[in-house]
């Protein structure tokens, strides 16, 4: 589990592909303290397991399934690329973004990056059927950055870069036509999961009211 903020960036050192799936070599461009072989890491908010360390680099190797290559914007990666890296969260710790899980969701396209005085408004489009999960003010994880959605509609959100971060992840890399790494708000999945049966008059909508009780029955405690 992750938090979306980016602690640094990584250098892509080597891609090898076996079959449909990739190895890949990062070398971190930050401090890493106590790095554990198994641990995850978000790659472009792609959750990665270390498969091995190498202190001369200091670099790391990460498996990528041809599963994870599908949905997300990792096979385009070559030598010399950057990507954003967060280790995982650690209980007790500042919580300063929102629940991430690495678990890519889609692949949107930049459409646009315009000045707003010192910031930047980005516009991504994508796949619209994820539209339900995004809300306006609500959270989303962007190659692994998690931001707040100022505008979005139907196949399209448009985000607020701030300077700081800007500078420090590879956003500043993104161009009309850029691929980014979505992952919507999981909260939001949750809860669209658990409305989907009550939703559009079908079976159990006329079976059953969504009432204090069933939320309860359902895990939602108050």
């Amino acid at each position: 589990m992750f938090t979306g903020l980016v602690e640094g960036q990584g250098r892509v050192e080597a891609v090898e592909k076996r079959g449909g799936d990739i190895l890949f070599r990062f070398r971190p461009l930050f401090s890493w303290d106590k790095p554990e072989i198994g641990e995850s890491v978000a790659c472009n908010g792609v959750c990665l397991t270390m498969e091995t360390w190498l202190p001369s680099g200091p670099s790391f190797t990460a498996f990528a399934s041809a599963e994870t290559l599908s949905c997300s914007n990792l096979g385009g990666l070559s030598v010399g690329g950057l990507v954003n890296m967060e280790r995982a969260m650690a209980m007790g710790e500042r919580f300063g973004g929102h629940i991430v899980s690495g678990h890519v969701d889609a692949v949107a396209r930049v459409d646009s990056v315009r000045p707003v005085g010192e910031s930047r408004r980005v516009r991504l489009t994508f796949d619209a059927a994820w539209s339900s999960q995004i809300v306006p003010k609500g959270s989303v994880t962007l190659d692994g950055i998690s931001l707040t959605v100022n505008d979005c509609g139907p196949g399209f959100l448009e985000v607020n870069i701030i300077p700081e971060t800007w500078r420090v992840t590879t956003v500043a890399t993104w161009r009309s036509g850029s691929a980014v790494n979505l992952e919507t708000d999981v909260i939001g999945k949750y809860v669209k999961h658990l409305m989907e049966p009550y939703a559009g008059g079908g079976v159990k909508a006329s079976e059953e009211r969504v009432t204090m009780d069933l939320l309860r029955r359902n895990g939602f405690g108050f």
